[in-house]
């Protein structure tokens, strides 16, 4: 299967028939002809019943069709993507990001970069910390927004931009007697259910936190291990218990939720753009300083 069977298909269907098709194309109509029976042989089926006058789609070109449509769409866009990335008048940039900086974080940083470079395709994908080392390696994202607590082991391969380091806050229940105090303590856990997260067999973030809570004589009871950070919160705000939370976060749109500072907590998350070593551009310094500048401003 190729573009020109897959067109010459298309263009068959839109315009009613080989010979409209032909003519549209500026091509014999024994090419149409040709193309659709290679493009049938790849398949393995007919696309067209070719005993009605017009011809019909058959039930397998009928499935063929919006399928090779978005097909061509998606080559088009490509093809006019690459040609301003050639002549420099736009440009592709792939960013993983963690689902945390979906609170306030990562729609400022999408906009003040898009005001800056309109022309740019920004590429968002959603992976965890732990995953973004290999979509960088596989080239599928340029930079990594990730979260990590204390030490992280560092890729020899990889490149890490320390953006802020980001304290813990406690995430209550609005309506909770602790949530009217000016601060909370840890060893409040003691009497309200902890809800952990993210659910990832790849992720220690969850388990470095119960490990200095341990080490702090705290053990709190966990009622809830959730996928990720909006499904804690969600349980959060239905009253199920609390959850730590980094500060960046804590400006967002919940009614349901209330963030405190946490006194006597010695450890803290690190907000860190990961890139291929070695490896830069003015786009990719622009939007790590974009997110250097509103991550700060996140959490002052």
């Amino acid at each position: 299967m190729n573009l020109r069977q897959v067109r010459y298909f298309c263009e068959v269907v839109d315009a009613g028939g080989g010979s409209a098709a032909a003519k549209r194309l500026f091509v014999a109509p024994t090419a149409i002809s040709a193309q659709i029976a290679l493009l049938e042989q790849t398949v393995g089926g007919e696309l067209f019943d070719r005993s009605t006058r017009p011809m019909q789609l058959t039930s397998l070109g009928k499935y063929v069709y919006p399928r090779a449509k978005e097909l061509l769409l998606q080559a088009s866009r490509l093809e006019q993507e690459a040609k301003q990335v050639a002549n420099g008048s736009g440009g592709w940039l792939g960013v993983g990001f963690i689902r945390s900086t979906l609170f306030s974080l990562l729609p400022n940083v999408i906009k003040g970069f898009r005001e800056a470079h309109s022309e740019v395709h920004l590429d968002l994908v959603e992976v965890l910390s732990e995953y973004q080392e290999e979509r960088l390696r596989a080239r599928r994202i340029d930079v990594g927004i990730s979260r990590f607590i204390g030490t992280f082991e560092r890729q020899a391969d990889m490149d890490y931009n320390i953006i802020i380091d980001d304290p813990f806050w406690v995430a209550l229940p609005v309506d909770h007697p602790l949530a009217k105090r000016a601060h909370f303590s840890i060893r409040d856990f003691e009497q309200l259910p902890f809800i952990l997260y993210p659910k990832d067999t790849r992720s220690p973030f969850g388990q470095k936190i119960l490990t200095h809570l341990d080490e702090k004589g705290v053990r709190p009871a966990i009622i809830h291990d959730a996928i990720e950070i909006h499904t804690a919160l969600a349980l959060v705000g239905a009253g199920l218990g609390g959850t730590l939370v980094s500060g960046s976060i804590t400006p967002n749109n919940r009614r349901d939720v209330v963030f405190l500072p946490v006194e006597d907590i010695d450890i803290s998350t690190t907000l860190v753009a990961v890139t291929r070593k070695g490896e830069t551009s003015p786009l990719l310094e622009a939007f790590v300083h974009i997110l250097a500048k509103q991550a700060g401003e996140s959490i002052q």
